[in-house]
């Protein structure tokens, strides 16, 4: 056996002895790179890059967790979406309840603004419960619900949205009319895409869908992110 082939077999051992010691999920759900090995995952709440400005509770490592179910059509479109030189990009996918009731924690410090100025310029505070920003409960927590964008497929790089991930305002809402055409077009790509393999969004948030039929849609988990 050659040094490639040694090298190899070692990598794959390792691969699947990974994945052997992850924790075991709940029922119906997966680690989404069992399913979509080469996916592009950046868990935003696994970092300080995201609203809060901290890694959020029950984020212990940047993998990610969906039900079956929604990974399996997560593949067709990164499938579909590589014979075009492009790929998906996740930023989150299974949020445990206690992510949400970290946001809710914070979301009432109304001096804790570290990262007002990237995520949330225009609006105050005090009034992220008020404007839907915050809530009590999020679909991610069922398990089915993702948000995401598509990357070029050599650079890795994110298409144009025209606003952040995250971004809490009107820029971020599908239908806004004040970008590009090209970042229009890209929207656009994206909601197509995911409508076709039963993915529906969020108007507020081009970044985010939710399987449509999901299987747990009455539950909210909370187990951790490891």
């Amino acid at each position: 056996m050659n040094y490639k082939s040694l090298i190899y077999l070692a990598c794959l051992a390792l691969f699947i002895f990974g994945f052997n010691q992850k924790k075991d999920l709940p029922d119906g759900f997966v680690y989404v790179k069992s399913v979509i090995p080469v996916l592009d995952v950046e868990l935003r709440y696994y970092s300080t890059n995201n609203f809060v400005g901290d890694t959020i509770d029950g984020y212990k490592a940047n993998e990610l967790i969906l039900t079956r179910a929604t990974a399996k059509k997560l593949k067709l479109v990164q499938d579909e979406l590589q014979k075009q030189n492009l790929c998906l990009k996740v930023y989150d996918g299974y949020r445990p309840q206690r992510a949400v009731n970290h946001f809710m924690r914070w979301a009432r410090v109304f001096n804790d603004t570290i990262n007002k100025s990237q995520f949330y310029p225009d609006v105050a505070k005090r009034n992220l419960f008020k404007e839907e920003y915050i809530a009590t409960r999020s679909g991610h927590s069922r398990g089915s619900t993702l948000d995401l964008t598509i990357s070029y497929g050599e650079t890795g790089e994110p298409l144009d949205m025209g606003s952040p991930y995250d971004f809490f305002g009107q820029q971020s809402w599908v239908d806004y009319d004040n970008i590009t055409e090209q970042q229009k077009a890209n929207r656009q790509l994206l909601q197509t895409v995911m409508l076709k393999h039963n993915f529906r969004n969020y108007p507020k948030e081009w970044w985010h869908f939710t399987l449509r039929w999901e299987p747990f849609p009455e539950t909210y988990f909370d187990f951790e992110i490891e």
